[in-house]
């Protein structure tokens, strides 16, 4: 059986999963709601005015990281996220690599057991493989038929699966973050 060989007439964008998106703004969102609320109802030292801006500020910046697209074309391949992203200063800037520079396809295991990969150029230099992306299967195709590594034992960091339980979970904590708001809005504060 032969491979068709792929052919990148105009350059191909890989966005991270709006499983992923979803699911991750989701926790953010009801991990961090309800403490404003909880700070006004134990007169806490922090201001939940001050509180909620923090937790703006840290909203924006994880939607931020979640813009990062992958593009990959004839050349070779970039990591880029939203032009407003990458004006941050000390923020992810991404990273672009010549297919000619990538040298090998490296694992390495995560502290939690997980394993990911990295790009090798040829100088020696390390790229984090991106592994949350829509369209992963296709995307390491191309790296395979770009580079001539074998990409065929290479899977996404976390099924999908995956995601949809903790999303679940995000929901159950949303239901527990409407009994909180509302015991903290229906009560007198907590003189302790």
């Amino acid at each position: 059986m032969t491979v068709e060989p792929v052919v990148l007439s105009s350059p191909t964008v890989f966005r991270i999963s709006a499983v992923i998106r979803i699911t991750l703004l989701s926790l953010y969102t009801v991990l961090m709601l309800p403490l404003p609320f909880l700070a006004q109802a134990v007169q806490a030292p922090v201001s939940p005015l001050f509180l909620a801006m923090g937790i703006g500020l840290g909203a924006i910046i994880v939607y931020g990281l979640l813009t990062e697209r992958v593009i990959v074309d004839e050349q070779g391949i970039q990591v880029t996220y939203s032009p407003w992203v990458t004006v941050l200063p000390r923020f992810r800037k991404g990273w672009s690599l010549s297919w000619s520079q990538i040298k090998a396809l490296k694992p390495r295991t995560t502290g939690q057991g997980g394993l990911v990969y990295y790009f090798l150029s040829q100088t020696g230099e390390g790229y984090l493989l991106p592994m949350r992306m829509a369209g992963f299967a296709k995307f390491v195709a191309i790296v395979q038929e770009k580079t001539g590594i074998d990409t065929t034992d290479v899977r996404p960091l976390a099924q999908p699966w995956m995601y949809f339980i903790v999303f679940g979970c995000s929901l159950l904590l949303g239901l527990m973050d409407i009994w909180t708001i509302s015991t903290a809005l229906h009560y007198p504060p907590f003189n302790g």
